[in-house]
């Protein structure tokens, strides 16, 4: 399959890739500020770790650790909650963990998209437990309108939206149905015939 055919699988464009970059840069520029001023940003001991939610955000990850100017680190973990279908079972758990110790550090949690919430809060949670000082949130999508938890941040922490998503079940720029057309550039609307 080409991404000329994953390209006739998309129902209309959300998002386009100029518009991601452009959303991506004023999320790195709140961030770097944002922890800036609330930490000697010259010291990594303050700094944030970026924890990746992997694999959907390692597009977004990738994009936006490189514009935010600030001494990082970063770590994934693997939470599974969706299976191959389109609608999370709400039962997360984590299948591959943090290596960074987050005791007494500042997390950032990068996702790809804020559904039902249980991932989040399930992970926010575990963080919490892990002795992390204050959880932040980065999504590139929010979809409130599948919330079903209520998520709460840890410490100062923030939450960091690039763009509310209505819902559609949505593919692109990381995103997958059964593990393809995470390579497309966009974030766009699968055909509902594909996946019902």
């Amino acid at each position: 399959m080409s991404a000329m055919d994953l390209n006739s699988h998309i129902e209309k464009i959300l998002w386009t890739d100029q518009e991601i970059s452009q959303r991506v840069s004023e999320l790195a520029s709140q961030i770097t500020q944002d922890f800036s001023t609330n930490s000697d940003s010259s010291s990594s001991s303050s700094a944030p770790i970026i924890v990746g939610v992997a694999t959907g955000a390692f597009l977004f990850l990738a994009d936006l650790v490189r514009k935010i100017q600030l001494p990082i680190s970063v770590d994934f973990v693997r939470i599974e909650s969706y299976g191959s279908g389109t609608v999370s079972c709400g039962k997360p758990k984590i299948t591959c963990d943090l290596k960074i110790d987050v005791r007494d550090k500042h997390v950032i949690v990068v996702e790809d998209i804020v559904d039902t919430g249980s991932t989040l809060s399930f992970l926010i949670e575990y963080l919490k437990s892990k002795g992390s000082l204050s959880v932040s949130v980065c999504t590139l999508l929010d979809k409130p309108a599948r919330r079903k938890v209520n998520f709460e941040l840890v410490g100062s922490g923030k939450f960091y939206c690039g763009f509310e998503c209505p819902d559609y079940f949505v593919v692109g720029y990381g995103l997958d149905f059964a593990e393809l057309y995470r390579n497309l550039p966009y974030v766009g609307v699968l055909k509902p015939e594909l996946y019902q």
